[in-house]
């Protein structure tokens, strides 16, 4: 089974890299999605560029809060630069101003120029606190 699962994983990677050679736009494709990658990599980056203290981030709760607050701004820029870009969308189309969906499809809302990282952010969880902070006990019980 083994080797089946090894000689289909070298058929496909053939495939992959025939279409890769012999098609330009399939070749367009996947350096627009490996730069999409990056560019997601530039926005991390972006939101946390220093290093964490040294008594922080050695237990596995903490591990865990940190790459989850870190994934959780990152999309949440994501999603405001979605939201923005989506209403300037839908008002030139609006407005029957041309615009190309092949354009759209090529842009992406990882940018971050408009975004000041270094001011305060307040959130108010408060009303939340019970379901986001569990009990220690709690999440022992649950494999946490």
């Amino acid at each position: 089974m083994h080797k089946a699962a090894d000689q289909l994983g070298r058929l496909l990677r053939t495939l992959f890299l025939c279409d890769y050679f012999s098609n330009e736009e399939f070749r367009r494709e996947i350096h627009t999605l490996l730069n999409r990658g990056e560019s997601v990599h530039q926005l991390q980056r972006a939101i946390y560029y220093g290093r964490l203290a040294v008594e922080r981030g050695r237990r596995r709760d903490e591990i865990r809060a940190i790459s989850g607050s870190h994934a959780l701004l990152t999309n949440i820029v994501i999603a405001w630069n979605t939201l923005k870009m989506q209403a300037v969308v839908d008002g030139w189309r609006k407005a029957k101003h041309p615009i190309e969906d092949a354009w759209i499809r090529r842009m992406g809302p990882v940018h971050f120029a408009n975004v000041n990282f270094r001011g305060l952010i307040s959130f108010g969880v408060e009303r939340y606190a019970g379901a986001l902070l569990q009990p220690a006990a709690k999440r022992r019980a649950a494999g946490g």
